[in-house]
């Protein structure tokens, strides 16, 4: 009589096993935790959307910030698509003068915001600026301003600064590549240019659609430097219904539209990747044989990869030195009044906070997998990394909806007051908001350790008797040590630099770095913002040196194979 009950939960206990997994009850339970507090301000968003579908609140000229939204991110995907795969196939390729300093600095520009080189530009380049100054002394005054604030310039600024995403993922897939498939094409009668379009660029087009959309991930969540340039797209929307008009409803609508083109945004990268798996015969090999290069051609491909790298980084730099020591001689107190030290404070702390708090969450979710997690916790642990791939506008307007849903249960249950407060009084907004923006990079970074553990490792502290929490704190911690250190380098760069959630979420008087910057920028005054811009990326190139070194090692290996 007792063998029909255990036929019978055979089959409940394998589904419980497929879905669950074999872990432990609790720590899956926190997996599924994080991954609905993650979730929960893009399902507002979504939610929201879809209960004003019959008659949503869009503002006068959406149509315009959709086509100009559209526009950019065309000219910027181009723009990037052209200069990082082309720098990236030149220094593959090629060898020239300055060929392996050049491989490595190139990547610099990604500790360059593209808020900070927006206003540097716009310094030089407008009516005022020196250039145009220069061209009226050489054509006369009677020469009118050139079209520096356009869609144009900011397309150029945010491809000085994005086109690194795809110069990093070209030249690992161009390192990566077998030469078999190139040196059968180069038999065959076709020239280097020929083998490249046709046989090496789409063995790379995986590493090209995941560069493209993290470009256009950073092109649609901008809304600061853009509007340097008098462009309003969808974000810009967001920013002006919520924080000029207070209505709450088109920031909604707007949200979900920003929503809308980072689902295309991921779409179109699955599209370019076509589902398809490229391989070759022979590993990675030696690589490709780099033709040297002579006389002009040596000379050209030098230069251009100095001027790339001049425009991105070294000449904004020089100018933001200029400023502040021309800041501090004139004014030393306008430069390093009391403000100075109350924002550095704030983008100190709140950063300190959040990478604590990712670190923290992303230890117990790769934990909580590594003790047996199923099919359901690992989906709940790959749906954290949501926040990251959704653009700013729609976590922050996100985040209020969550605290107003909060606010509503909290008041049908009796409880006063609410917590209207915790979204518009505090920091705590905030906060939540970059524990959803960045769990994902700390994760990744966390559960890369994580992989390198030995399975039987954590059986056998397990079978020993050790629980969970001890096993955490004595075996997997330990050794797990340098995935934490890259996780909490990430998040603290990620968080200094955002602009996009403070700007919507800040309560009165609460500004950090990236807010003054912005602030002191939009109203020009160069010389006050020189110093807490040079600041910003100064903590910036921490991670970029992090990403010089695996550049040289995939340079070296390279060349060893």
């Amino acid at each position: 009589m007792s063998t029909l009950p255990v036929d019978a939960a055979a089959p409940r206990a394998r589904v419980r096993r497929f879905v669950l997994g074999s872990g432990r009850p609790a720590w899956s339970a926190l997996v599924a935790l994080v991954a609905l507090v993650v979730a929960s301000p893009v399902l507002s968003v979504a939610s929201s959307a879809l209960a004003r579908a019959g008659s949503p609140d869009l503002p006068s000229g959406v149509g315009a910030m959709v086509a100009t939204t559209l526009l950019l991110m065309l000219g910027v995907g181009v723009g990037t698509l052209a200069l990082g795969a082309g720098l990236a196939w030149l220094v593959t390729a090629y060898e020239f003068p300055l060929r392996g300093v050049l491989s490595w600095l190139l990547v610099l520009p990604l500790a360059m915001p593209a808020y900070i080189l927006g206003f540097v530009f716009l310094s030089f380049l407008d009516y005022a600026g020196p250039a145009q100054t220069a061209l009226r002394g050489v054509l006369g005054d009677d020469l009118g301003p050139l079209p520096v604030r356009s869609l144009g310039g900011a397309i150029v600024v945010l491809t000085l600064t994005l086109y690194p995403y795809v110069y990093l993922m070209a030249r690992a897939a161009f390192l990566e590549l077998a030469p078999t498939a190139y040196d059968a094409a180069r038999t065959l009668g076709a020239d280097r240019g020929r083998a490249f379009r046709k046989v090496l660029l789409p063995l790379a087009r995986p590493s090209l659609a995941a560069g493209l959309a993290l470009v256009m991930m950073e092109t649609l969540t901008d809304f600061a430097t853009v509007q340097y340039f008098n462009v309003r797209t969808v974000s810009v929307g967001v920013y002006l219904a919520w924080k000029g008009s207070y209505r709450v409803d088109s920031a909604v609508a707007l949200a979900s539209l920003v929503l809308l083109f980072a689902v295309a945004v991921l779409a179109g990268e699955r599209l370019l990747r076509g589902g398809a798996r490229y391989a070759q015969r022979g590993g990675r090999g030696r690589g490709l044989e780099r033709r040297p290069l002579s006389g002009a051609r040596a000379a050209l491909a030098t230069t251009t990869g100095l001027v790339v790298l001049a425009a991105a980084f070294a000449l904004p730099v020089v100018q933001l030195v200029s400023w502040a020591v021309a800041g501090l001689r004139r004014d030393p107190g306008r430069v390093l009044d009391e403000r100075f030290a109350d924002h550095l404070s704030n983008s100190v702390s709140v950063a300190a906070i959040v990478a604590v708090a990712c670190v923290l969450l992303s230890l117990g979710m790769a934990h909580a997998l590594r003790l047996g997690g199923g099919r359901l916790v690992r989906g709940a642990a790959q749906l954290t990394t949501f926040g990251y791939a959704v653009p700013g506008a729609v976590v922050g307007i996100g985040v209020l909806g969550v605290f107003a849903g909060a606010d509503t249960l909290l008041e049908a249950i009796g409880v006063e007051g609410g917590t209207g407060l915790l979204a518009t009084g505090s920091v705590i907004g905030i906060l939540y908001a970059y524990v959803v923006r960045f769990t994902a990079p700390a994760y990744q970074a966390v559960d890369a350790s994580f992989s390198r553990i030995p399975a039987p490792l954590t059986l056998s502290a397990l079978s020993l008797g050790a629980r969970p929490t001890r096993v955490l704190t004595r075996v997997h911690l330990p050794l797990v040590r340098p995935g934490v250190a890259v996780a909490t380098i990430l998040v603290l760069i990620d968080a200094v630099k955002e602009l996009p959630l403070v700007l919507l979420l800040r309560p009165f008087g609460f500004t950090t770095l990236s807010v003054w910057v912005y602030e002191l920028a939009s109203e020009n005054f160069w010389e006050e913002a020189a110093l807490p811009s040079l600041l910003i990326v100064t903590v910036a190139v921490g991670p970029v040196a992090f990403l010089f070194r695996q550049v040289k090692l995939v340079d070296v290996n390279s060349r060893v194979g």
